[in-house]
């Protein structure tokens, strides 16, 4: 089959045959990222502890996640996870939908990812501001809450989108465990037409990709520019508030 051979109706039609199945793609990453927010919370807050062997264990965490492909790491918790909670606790989790292997797949490598963001984020904040905000009678954790933790999630947010785009991608995988999501459904018309239509349907199905990762890309790049703007707002009010109560100090 020739590219000059790839019809438009055909195109349009697979296309739109996926769309559906982003929904599924949405319930990994969702669980991925909620995965990885929280655990990648405490990973960052050991790797900046002075606990050495909590500090230990985050670093070597992020580095074993980081030496595991992506589909080794499927299989292991696919075939692995329902052989452990079988022997350990008599639980059986082979019929539970494979959405929730993917999910907790992507989050496990999520963990590193997002410690690493919260790591850099927390440390890309001017330790001068914290140090100002306790001098001025705040404690060390309203500091953290109210000064350093609202810049540091500003700063994160475009490596945070990243994230979740490269989560999508890696998601693609689940079709390996016979994940039906829109990969997997490309994989089922590829069969279905005996790989009659097979550019029309890949190229469908990267188009579709495209298009949901520049809208995210944009999402998050308004957002940021958005919050920026409503920080440089903030800063210039206190600046013009220290103004005027040093004139009426006068």
């Amino acid at each position: 089959m020739n590219i000059t051979d790839v019809k438009l109706s055909y195109l349009i039609e697979y296309f739109l045959d996926f769309i559906p199945f982003l929904s599924v793609t949405l319930q990994y990453t969702l669980l991925a990222m909620a995965i990885g927010i929280v655990f990648g919370l405490l990973m960052a807050k050991g790797k900046l502890g002075k606990n050495r062997i909590l500090k230990g264990f985050a670093n070597g965490y992020t580095a074993v996640m980081r030496a595991i492909p992506s589909i080794v790491l499927l299989f292991l918790v696919y075939y692995g996870l329902p052989k452990i909670f079988m022997g350990a606790f008599a639980i059986n989790l082979t019929r539970i939908n494979k959405v929730y292997f993917v999910g907790i797949t992507l989050g496990l490598f999520n963990i590193a990812i997002m410690s690493e963001i919260m790591k850099s984020s927390y440390l890309s904040v001017d330790r001068g501001q914290y140090e100002a905000a306790v001098s001025n009678g705040l404690t060390s954790s309203q500091a953290i809450i109210r000064i350093v933790l609202p810049q540091a999630f500003r700063i994160s947010i475009p490596n945070v989108g990243n994230a979740i785009i490269t989560l999508l991608k890696e998601g693609t995988l689940g079709y390996t465990i016979g994940l039906i999501d829109s990969m997997g459904r490309a994989n089922q018309q590829n069969a279905l037409t005996f790989q009659n239509h097979i550019l029309e349907i890949y190229i469908s199905l990267a188009a579709l990709y495209w298009i949901l990762t520049i809208l995210l890309d944009r999402g998050f790049k308004a957002a940021d520019s958005k919050l920026s703007y409503s920080s440089r707002a903030k800063e210039r009010q206190t600046v013009k508030a220290g103004e005027i109560s040093k004139e009426v100090a006068a």
